[in-house]
Order: C-alpha cells, then sequence, then structure tokens
C-alpha cells in the first residue's frame, strides 16, 4: 500500500513560522531559549528531562530548539521537572522578550505597577 504525497500547498501551511520580519524573537523560541539554559545549567541531558516530564525527547527538542511550541501541560511537567517554577520561567521570558522588542520595554514598566491592567483596558 503506497502513501498519497501531501501536497506542497499543505506541506507550507503546516511549516513552521520563522522570526517575524522585525526579527523579534518568537515567544516560543525565547521560551526554548531558557528552558534548555536552566536545563544545561543543572547538567541534565534532554533525555533525562524529558522521561522524567513524561514527554518524548524529541518533542523537547523540538520545544528547546523553538521549532514546536510547548502546552501549558507540557510546560508545567517540564518546569516541574527542572524544579523552575513556572512563575520564575514566564518572568525571564518576558524580560527576554521586553529587551529584544523595544516597543514592549515601554509597556513593561506600567504592567507590573498596581492598576495597570485597568488603565491598560481603558
Amino acid at each position: 500500500m503506497s502513501r498519497a504525497r501531501t501536497p506542497r500547498s499543505e506541506r507550507l501551511l503546516h511549516a513552521v513560522p520563522t522570526a517575524p520580519p522585525t526579527g523579534a524573537p518568537l515567544l516560543r523560541q525565547v521560551v526554548g531559549a531558557r528552558l534548555r539554559r536552566a536545563r544545561t545549567a543543572q547538567g541534565r541531558s534532554l533525555k533525562e528531562v524529558a522521561g522524567s516530564a513524561g514527554v518524548s525527547t524529541g518533542h523537547l527538542s523540538q520545544v528547546e530548539r523553538g521549532l514546536a511550541e510547548a502546552s501549558s501541560e507540557v510546560l508545567r511537567a517540564v518546569c516541574r521537572s527542572l524544579s523552575l517554577p513556572q512563575a520564575v520561567l514566564l518572568r525571564a521570558v518576558a524580560a527576554d522578550l521586553a529587551l529584544a522588542e523595544p516597543a514592549a520595554a515601554a509597556l513593561a514598566a506600567p504592567v507590573a505597577a498596581p492598576g495597570a491592567v485597568r488603565a491598560l483596558a481603558a
């Protein structure tokens, strides 16, 4: 039984997008880089962390390289495996994005201030 080839247009729809034209990193790239840094700082292998988190080594590798989005469940499992609170990871990711995106840096200070959410909603 032969397998039908997927048309090129369908393959392009499912292709992993590259960084936006502005050169700013994608969220998944920053999350992946932070996870990889945390793992290597602990001297742990990809296989060890993936096994402990209950995800495949291939998927964790793709997440770390910014080629795949991590679901909230996967992110929680990997953070637990690394003994890294999700809030700490997300604050580091937010700081990285703010540095990479000049416009985001201007918004970062008011968001941290009390009542900023109400001000942004107005």
